[in-house]
């Protein structure tokens, strides 16, 4: 099929990058190298398909407009409206809900616009830890969910599972408004119907974020908060494979009235717009209903099994090679691993890590001593690992890789640490042959 003028568009358009600003293309040619020869292995990242880029790159980031579709406060709109119906059936196909909202820019503007839509300021909400590995929109003082409401933070058992005793408790105790359930830095299954009663028993609202395990949820790999949940939010990049972005989804509470006397639908509608988002991104839009298409794909569910598969194979290597690796393990994508038990730190880790081209994040753990710049523990993800086709068998290879680098980190003085040169360039050097093996899917190669 030939490209047409969209297609035209983006090649002449990187033509142009090219010829005139040879500075701002270089560097956007090495990023993409980097990701090409880079093991990323961090749960909160993943490639978006060429197909999702296209959109991103595509003339509807040119529209200027306001509102929804059929309802917009400017002319002009007849297409991007196509692409936002499209948009909005894709995802409520993708996930059986009833209700869904294309337009916030991120998982976090999601959750700033449930809050805002539900709560009053002073409201209390509860939410999990942070270093019980919750986020930030959860009621985090560094955050204005913490600042703007009253939050009150549940955390985890001695097994270092989500206490739900411990929540129900919370919740009796202070009556919060609302409650998170979902986070950042938790590697086990969330029981959304558990947390469901407790809501009900107290009056709350219950939002589920499934940012990290959207993709799981969609095939089924995860229950799903759907209709457990009043809200259900989620950001598009990390395990739907799309762009920067974010929804916002309803089941079977869509139509509950709110305080306010309208339905939950109608007060999320009017949350989005006009009350904290002026004009969409529709480039961004167009490239959510296009990674939501390929959601719908049957190779996506094998994708989201081979995720998970990754990732139990993953921790338990780990754990033979003498990792503390918590709860034992994983039920998801995500394993945390507790640095500080060799001497290290995440921030030390992550920085020799990166050294052989291994990509992870220092992360927060149970108990840490240090601060989230620094932390205990580091977090690890098979997002992009699956995607590239590898299977249980790398994961040995990779958990290796992990092992070696870590073992060879050495303290140097001054509380400085140093990583031995030749495992560096062993460990490099493995890490680019393990990459080319497996390649980026439709991403083309460098040099071809």
């Amino acid at each position: 099929m030939a490209a047409g003028i969209v297609g035209r568009t983006l090649a002449h358009g990187v033509e142009l990058l090219a010829e005139h600003d040879q500075e701002l293309y270089g560097l956007l040619e090495r990023e993409q190298l980097r990701q090409h020869e880079t093991l990323a292995m961090v749960a909160a990242a993943s490639v978006a398909d060429p197909s999702v880029l296209a959109c991103e790159a595509s003339a509807a980031g040119n529209v200027t407009t306001e509102g929804y579709p059929g309802a917009r406060y400017h002319a002009g709109c007849d297409v991007v409206d196509a692409v936002e119906r499209l948009a909005v059936d894709r995802a409520k196909a993708a996930f059986g809900a009833r209700y869904a909202n294309v337009q916030p820019h991120s998982g976090s503007t999601a959750n700033q616009v449930v809050l805002c839509s539900l709560l009053d300021p002073g409201d209390t909400v509860l939410g999990m830890g942070l270093k019980a590995g919750g986020h930030l929109t959860h009621g985090a003082a560094a955050s204005m969910s913490g600042r703007f409401f009253t939050p009150v933070r549940y955390g985890l058992d001695g097994d270092g599972l989500i206490d739900y005793d411990a929540m129900a408790e919370l919740a009796r105790r202070h009556r919060p408004r609302l409650i998170f359930c979902g986070a950042s830095a938790y590697p086990r299954a969330i029981d959304f119907g558990r947390f469901r009663e407790v809501a009900d028993e107290v009056g709350a609202y219950l939002v589920a974020d499934i940012s990290h395990i959207a993709g799981l949820v969609a095939t089924g790999q995860h229950p799903s908060p759907v209709d457990v949940a009043h809200v259900t939010t989620t950001s598009t990049y990390k395990q739907l494979y799309g762009p920067r972005g974010g929804l916002i989804l309803l089941g079977r509470d869509a139509e509950t009235p709110t305080a306010s006397g309208k339905p939950l639908a109608a007060a999320i509608q009017d949350a989005v717009f006009p009350y904290l988002q002026g004009t969409p991104r529709l480039n961004t839009v167009a490239a959510k209903a296009r990674a939501l298409a390929r959601v719908a794909e049957p190779g996506f569910r094998a994708l989201t099994q081979r995720i998970v598969l990754n990732a139990s194979a993953l921790a338990k290597e780990l754990d033979r090679l003498g990792h503390r690796v918590l709860t034992g393990g994983t039920d998801t994508h995500m394993v945390l691993t507790d640095v500080g038990r060799r001497g290290l730190t995440g921030k030390i880790a992550e920085g020799s890590l990166e050294e052989c081209r291994i990509v992870v994040n220092k992360n927060s753990i149970p108990g840490d001593r240090h601060g989230p710049r620094i932390t205990s523990g580091v977090r690890l993800g098979t997002n992009v690992l699956a995607l590239r086709g590898m299977g249980v068998t790398e994961m040995t290879e990779c958990a290796e890789l992990f092992d070696t680098v870590l073992d060879a980190v050495r303290p140097s003085g001054d509380r400085t640490y140093v990583l031995d040169e030749e495992v560096r360039g062993r460990v490099a050097g493995r890490v680019t042959e393990l990459c080319r093996r497996f390649p980026l899917p439709d991403h083309p190669l460098p040099g071809r």
